[in-house]
């Protein structure tokens, strides 16, 4: 498998999704059937590995994408002819409503699952952000790149990718056209010696776009400028030497920013989240009026291609604003 993945999947795919399947056979495979003749595996010793790893409380995705490796790896072994019929023919991935039954935990609506900051939350991230030391500086390093990542729904990727050359202040807006990966580097053997920063194109053509800029993300550039600057064509959010910053760096502050603003920890994509959630369900204005984007609008801002993507993973239901929403529809 070791030898299938990196002639087959090395170079095919992107390097992070390579890292991903390589990471999943190395911790969830190879200890698992990795002393086993490949010819002698059966659908049952795959099938009992998958309801192993449930039973062991792993989560419905990890699990998956376990299965999904099984199936890439074993469709090849049989059309090589490597063995004389696929196992995983009969192999089926267990269903997460019935996955998750089987480990005690309930089924909860994936738009429930969403995770987003709150208001007080949020008001707490602010006064970190803007806490200074006793010198007068900013006590946290780049922490303006949170709060712009918060009010313009950017990946952590595509803000470390971000130039300062990309921003046009006077007409308020960004230009989203690269992205920072942090990935295993390989040595000239194709083996794992460390990671190594990619800078490349965007995933999707909807990815590439032009982003609005409210008062609090010029702000928070202008902070970020003001703390460093090394030139147009260097990153807004850059390392002591002027270059791009690591994504396991930036996170690593991330989570230093949240406990010293007391919020329990939550990944860099709730502020993605937030965004997203914020502009579909509504911000009231000083005279109590509902201000409101459309999915589709909210999709092209986070770099969707469908807005079905946006409103089944970005949002969170509030039901507390359908209070009141049936009065004029009297039936």
């Amino acid at each position: 498998m070791q030898k299938w993945l990196e002639v087959f999947q090395y170079g095919t795919v992107e390097r992070a999704t390579y890292d991903r399947k390589e990471d999943c056979a190395k911790h969830y495979i190879y200890p698992r059937i990795g002393d086993m003749i490949i010819s002698e595996i059966t659908s049952a010793d795959l099938n009992g590995i998958l309801t192993q790893m449930m039973n062991e409380g792993y989560s419905h995705s990890t699990v998956k994408h376990v299965y999904s490796l099984f199936k890439e790896y074993f469709r090849y072994l049989c059309y090589e002819e490597h063995i004389p019929k696929n196992p995983m023919a009969y192999v089926r991935m267990i269903k997460k409503a019935n996955f998750l039954a089987a480990q005690g935990r309930e089924i909860i609506a994936r738009s429930d699952a969403v995770t987003v900051l709150n208001d007080e939350e949020i008001r707490r991230l602010r006064e970190a952000v803007f806490t200074r030391n006793r010198k007068g500086a900013l006590k946290h390093q780049q922490a303006a790149a949170y709060l712009l990542m918060l009010n313009t729904g950017l990946r952590t990727g595509e803000v470390l990718g971000l130039l300062n050359s990309d921003i046009d202040l006077d007409k308020r807006e960004l230009s989203v056209t690269r992205a920072v990966k942090e990935v295993g580097k390989r040595d000239k053997d194709g083996a794992a010696c460390g990671t190594e920063l990619i800078v490349g194109g965007m995933k999707t053509a909807a990815s590439k776009r032009t982003i609005p800029l409210n008062s609090t993300a010029i702000e928070m550039i202008l902070i970020l400028r003001t703390d460093r600057y090394f030139g147009a064509d260097s990153p807004l959010i850059s390392n002591q030497v002027g270059d791009f910053t690591r994504p396991s760096t930036f996170r690593s502050r991330w989570y230093t920013l949240l406990d010293f603003a007391g919020i329990s920890h939550k990944g860099l994509h709730s502020l993605r989240h937030t965004f997203a959630t914020r502009l579909i369900n509504g911000v009231e204005d000083e005279n109590g009026n509902l201000k409101t984007l459309t999915v589709r609008q909210v999709a092209d801002l986070l770099g969707h291609t469908t807005s079905s993507v946006t409103e089944k993973y970005y949002v969170r239901r509030e039901p507390n604003k359908l209070c009141g929403i049936t009065d004029e529809f009297e039936l």
